[in-house]
């Protein structure tokens, strides 16, 4: 095994680590998981898998992309569990998500592997903007340590790319991006502290 895949396991370790603990307080009722964005965060690196998988992109890479679909899907549903663990949808929550699953019906009608990469992308996005406003209002109904050992696992993936492409790539960019504004988000009044001298 190259360093590489290596790589790619300690970063899933790290991956999982921190869903556990979003896993155990969603089941508590301690975390408020906004299930519109699990699932479509379940959804869209599902198919991203299946689409980069389909354009030949790197297996190792690829089952980094499935495992950021799976772990959210195991959140999603454990959602279902507690009802403390409850958030109310609004209007802004139901738009993302439709927004987000008409890109992932847009990818099904063009079918073209590397549009659906850039459709999923765009559907993940979209399905993450109710958690980071809910985030930003309400982080006490976060599990922040999530987010920091999600981008921690990302980061270790970013020597492991073979290829620097949208089948690659794409997909990881998109969720370092996306969990650095989560972190931001969730600990943005004890990063806030610390800075004001």
């Amino acid at each position: 095994m190259s360093f590489a895949h290596w790589l790619v396991l300690i970063s899933a370790a790290i991956n999982i680590i921190g869903f556990s603990a979003y896993i155990r307080d969603t089941y508590r009722g301690k975390t408020k998981p906004n299930k519109i964005s699990w699932a479509m965060w379940a959804l869209a690196p599902l198919i991203g898998t299946f689409a980069a998988l389909s354009s030949d992109a790197d297996i190792w890479a690829a089952s980094r992309i499935f495992l950021a679909g799976f772990l959210p899907l195991i959140v999603f549903i454990v959602s279902f569990m507690n009802k403390a663990s409850f958030w109310k949808l609004t209007f802004f929550d139901v738009a993302c998500g439709i927004c987000s699953l008409l890109a992932l019906i847009a990818w099904g009608l063009i079918g073209l592997p590397i549009y659906a990469i850039l459709l999923a992308i765009i559907g993940d996005a979209f399905a993450a903007l109710p958690t980071i406003r809910k985030s930003w209002s309400h982080p006490e109904t976060e599990t922040g340590i999530t987010y920091v050992t999600c981008l921690i696992s990302l980061l270790f993936i970013v020597p492991s790319i073979p290829v620097w492409n949208i089948e690659n790539s794409g997909f990881l960019i998109q969720l370092i991006i996306q969990n650095i504004i989560l972190v931001i988000a969730v600990y943005r009044k004890r990063i806030f502290s610390l800075i004001d001298f």
